[in-house]
């Protein structure tokens, strides 16, 4: 497995793939390095990881997607060691997360080392947990 940072020749497979983002706002994120590709050995694109700030100021994990057949594999942990290592590179102490509470990521995330750290209530939509991990 390879994981990339976003080019401009993965606009495409993001903007049909990815259906949680405004498409204006992809090239930006791609012009900014916010998005990681994920591929299999024969270069196909498996998933992605995208992030942004929270409050600007503190690395938060938007969305990680890893396609069916290759989930439970360690892909995901790949990606995520790879970014938290990445951030604290650039000199961050901690990073942030959410999931959804009806979701099997919580446990995914907690088993990476995430804490607790609150939650959002948002209309007709399950509570979502906001995880933050501190970068040793």
């Amino acid at each position: 497995m390879k994981i990339i940072v976003a080019t401009d020749s993965d606009y495409e497979y993001i903007r049909e793939s990815d259906h949680h983002i405004l498409e204006n706002l992809i090239l930006p994120k791609i012009k900014k390095n916010e998005i990681y590709i994920l591929r299999n050995q024969d270069e196909s694109n498996i998933g992605w990881m995208r992030y942004g700030y929270f409050w600007d100021n503190t690395p938060f994990m938007n969305m990680i997607w890893v396609d069916e057949q290759y989930r439970g594999k360690g892909v995901g942990k790949q990606v995520v060691l790879l970014w938290e290592d990445q951030m604290k590179q650039n000199g961050f102490k901690l990073v942030m997360t959410s999931t959804q509470a009806n979701e099997e990521a919580q446990h995914f995330y907690r088993n990476l080392g995430y804490r607790d750290a609150g939650c959002l209530l948002l209309e007709n939509e399950p509570m979502e947990i906001i995880l933050t991990k501190k970068l040793i």
